[in-house]
């Protein structure tokens, strides 16, 4: 079947004269997760990972992914013609090297070799880096064909679901007040919203089009005097239709995006990082910044906070049924990480508003706790037995909040090293949790605080600290502009924007241990002295963390003082949601922890 989609491939390249095609893993909208009808590097090639670029000759294949599917890939290219690169491991080439070295021969014969991308699925600045890096080597870029239009017969369709309306109940500002600030800070200039999450935050609209994240597949247009939708038609209800005009909002065909920013004759504000090239060739004065949307939706709003609380002490609850059930039944035997898994949403699903999950739920038992972003499947699914770690990452979509949240279960006996871990890492969770900083401070400066207790033990972990997280939106929220980790994020962190705070510890073969929480940035109570004001983190997330692995002669006074009053926090407000089983187990796992 490959192969046969392969050779369709090159006769569309052949017939345009393209000695190569360049498949990426994404949409028009830049997004985290591509909704079927851009699935086109998986339909050619088959790898079915989240990450990886396919690369065709006329001639050869190959595809470039991390080391996440090194594994998944080998197997899952097996059998075709693609040869699988390892990024990041030495002797890889490059792509521009790969197609440089692959079509020597048609160089060496003054044949001019031409590489193809689909402009609509290719950032602006994704194909600007792109060309420059071809250029090297003498190769030109083309960006106007999907040959996978022609040649992908059962293409699935763009998604139908229906949009709703995120109430004012939980979205506290109208549409119609986003779009007047947002023209406000235009001065006179329009914008195009291509990222989806800036599209249903500025409309307070939602939809299933994308999976874990409640987005419309849209484009909106926003000039001085009008505001445009760009969607097809047959995903709004009447309701949506009247709603949108109310607003200020026209409706256009979701196709005409291209035609109406190339007839608009003012500079239109436009995010290369976010903006596929198709639709930022079509603009005559584009302006490249980062989009003002973006920014505004970074500071929550009082009634998203008291949502976000809401949310938190629902998920909370979920997570307590589910840890209490677990430590319960896993000694009774018959439990994997998918059965688990599936519990946990399951207790999630009985709580009000709840929509799904925020993505999907990383279960790690032992050695599984060790891959960082380990997803168990039925292939990879292991028992769960009553010792070591088992380390669970989740969330879920409410209408009144997403949540985020890491926690590492002790099941049973643990090692030295794993004890040593847990208290690790969470020092640094404690460390980061309770920092006060001054304004001005950015979460790149606060990231070593998760990490200096580990560090002394020649011990570090990869992944950022803290990513953005939304309202009834991306879990991963605005990455590109604000996290704690230890590249430069230089945006200040400021009252209202929420974070997570999850350091973590990786032995590979033996197990993992992170913990996780999602806070909001709010006003520090520390009194000010000099060059205030001061700024310090509301722990949203409620959910206890479990004491039997902890070494308490590793955590300082000030530590355990703080774990202890966040443990009551979380008694406090998750009691009255429990009955009396789930409540005097919350009590017993929430006592104060004493240094011994």
């Amino acid at each position: 079947m490959i192969s046969e989609r392969l050779q369709a491939l090159r006769q569309v390249m052949h017939r345009e004269g393209i000695s190569a095609f360049i498949t990426p893993s994404t949409d028009p909208h830049s997004g985290e997760y591509v909704p079927n009808r851009w699935k086109s590097r998986e339909w050619i090639s088959g790898f079915n990972g989240s990450a990886g670029i396919a690369v065709v000759t006329l001639d050869k294949a190959a595809l470039w992914t991390d080391s996440r599917y090194f594994i998944a890939a080998n197997e899952q290219l097996s059998g075709t013609e693609f040869v699988l690169m390892k990024e990041k491991i030495e002797g890889t080439p490059s792509i521009s090297e790969w197609i440089a070295e692959v079509t020597r021969k048609e160089s060496e014969a003054g044949t001019k070799v031409v590489v193809g991308v689909d402009g609509w699925v290719n950032t602006t600045s994704d194909v600007e880096d792109m060309r420059a890096e071809l250029a090297t080597y003498s190769l030109e870029l083309r960006t106007d064909i999907d040959p996978y239009a022609e040649i992908w017969t059962d293409r699935p369709s763009i998604p139908t679901g229906k949009v709703f309306i995120q109430k004012m109940e939980f979205a506290g500002e109208s549409a119609s007040s986003k779009i007047s600030r947002l023209r406000k800070e235009l001065k006179g200039k329009a914008i195009l919203a291509s990222m989806l999450d800036e599209v249903a935050w500025t409309l307070n609209l939602r939809c299933d089009d994308v999976l874990y994240t409640p987005f419309l597949v849209s484009y909106l247009l926003v000039t001085p005097e009008t505001a445009n939708i760009y969607i097809n038609k047959e995903k709004l209800t009447p309701e949506v239709e009247d709603y949108l005009k109310a607003e200020g909002v026209g409706i256009r065909p979701y196709e005409a995006i291209a035609e109406d920013t190339a007839a608009c004759t003012m500079p239109v504000v436009v995010n290369p990082a976010g903006t596929n090239y198709a639709v930022y060739s079509a603009i005559k004065t584009p302006v490249c910044q980062t989009s003002p949307i973006a920014l505004m939706l970074m500071y929550k709003n009082e009634t998203e906070i008291k949502g976000y609380r809401s949310a938190m002490e629902k998920d909370g609850v979920a997570m307590v049924k589910w840890m209490k059930w677990t430590l319960e039944n896993v000694p009774k035997g018959g439990q994997t990480e998918l059965s688990l898994a599936a519990k946990l949403e399951a207790f999630r699903a009985e709580q009000e508003h709840f929509m799904g999950l925020s993505f999907e739920s990383i279960m790690g038992y032992g050695p599984h706790g060790a891959i960082v972003h380990y997803e168990p499947t039925s292939e990879s699914d292991v028992p769960v037995k009553p010792e070591g770690l088992l380390l669970i990452d989740s969330g879920g979509q409410y209408l009144d909040g997403t949540t985020d949240i890491t926690r590492t279960i002790p099941l049973g006996p643990l090692t030295p090293e794993m004890r040593r871990d847990y208290t690790l890492v969470l020092k640094g969770w404690i460390r980061l949790g309770s920092a006060v900083f001054p304004k001005g401070t950015c979460g790149t400066q606060l990231d070593a605080l998760a990490r200096e207790a580990m560090w002394k033990y020649g011990i570090n972990y990869l992944h950022g600290t803290g990513h953005g997280v939304g309202s009834f939106m991306s879990v991963h929220e605005n990455c590109a502009l604000y996290q704690i980790r230890m590249q430069w994020k230089p945006t200040p962190l400021l009252p209202g924007m929420t974070l997570t705070d999850e350091p973590g510890i990786y032995i590979e073969g033996s197990h993992g241990v992170r913990h996780e929480n999602t806070m909001i940035v709010v006003e520090s109570d520390v009194p000010t002295i000099t060059f205030g004001p001061y700024y310090q983190f509301e722990h949203l997330t409620l959910c206890p963390i479990l004491t039997s692995a902890i070494d308490t002669d590793m955590l300082e006074e000030s530590e355990i003082k703080w774990f202890n009053e966040y443990q009551q926090k979380v008694y406090d407000r998750l009691a009255p949601r429990l009955d009396e089983a789930h409540r005097q187990w919350l009590y017993e796992v929430t006592r104060p922890v004493i240094k011994k």
